[in-house]
């Protein structure tokens, strides 16, 4: 009986296991809370790079049509009432492009969900070792 007693390890030796494995588990737990936020950072990134790029190739085309709807409209009614007609247009579109890209934006969820859910695994080990 006195062998298979000392076979099992100490108290003080599994409470030893249970804090290096602990710390080794707040490490990777930190690397992949990290690798995630920068996944997420990357999307982000590419749906301001969108609006931007939105925003301005909207705006170059918009001021090619604007001067030539303002000259072709200009020649039926007064020039500043087609000025004032075709700037509205080209607004109104402007803000729908904004609008897009900054629902892209909202969706986006900054919680890393992985991380999370391995979180919740580990503390629910560590309770099972202490017990």
């Amino acid at each position: 009986m006195e062998e298979n007693a000392k076979s099992e390890p100490s108290v003080g030796a599994l409470l030893g296991n249970l804090v290096a494995e602990t710390g080794t588990l707040v490490r990777q737990e930190i690397r992949l809370a990290s690798t995630e936020m920068g996944q997420k950072a990357k999307s982000a990134a590419l749906d301001v790079r969108l609006i931007a790029t939105g925003g301005a190739v909207a705006h170059a085309g918009l001021l090619c049509l604007i001067a030539a709807l303002i000259l072709g409209l200009g020649t039926l009614i007064p020039m500043w009432i087609s000025a004032a007609a075709i700037g509205l247009v080209a607004t109104v579109s402007g803000g729908l492009l904004i609008q897009g890209g900054l629902k892209a934006l909202r969706a986006l969820d900054p919680v890393p969900q992985r991380t999370v859910q391995t979180l919740q695994q580990d503390k629910a080990w560590i309770k099972d070792q202490v017990q």
